[in-house]
């Protein structure tokens, strides 16, 4: 086995071990904060990948639900 890629073989007992870091760090207390605020994070770069496809399907001036302002 080539030992340049044996630093980055990760098992279970290393999971393990980040996961207790983890804990001991910042408390169980805080990881649902954590993980609301990663989730947040997540769906507003979803939204706002999604609205930029949006832009991008129709060109200036041919989107079908675009209504002038009078």
């Amino acid at each position: 086995m080539n030992t340049l890629f044996l630093p980055l073989m990760i098992g279970a007992p290393q999971i393990i071990l980040i996961v207790i870091v983890i804990l001991l760090l910042f408390g169980g207390r805080k990881i649902p904060e954590l993980m609301r605020g990663l989730g947040s994070g997540i769906k507003e770069f979803k939204d706002a990948s999604k609205e930029d496809e949006k832009k991008d399907e129709f060109p200036k001036g041919n989107d079908p639900n675009f209504q002038e302002k009078k």
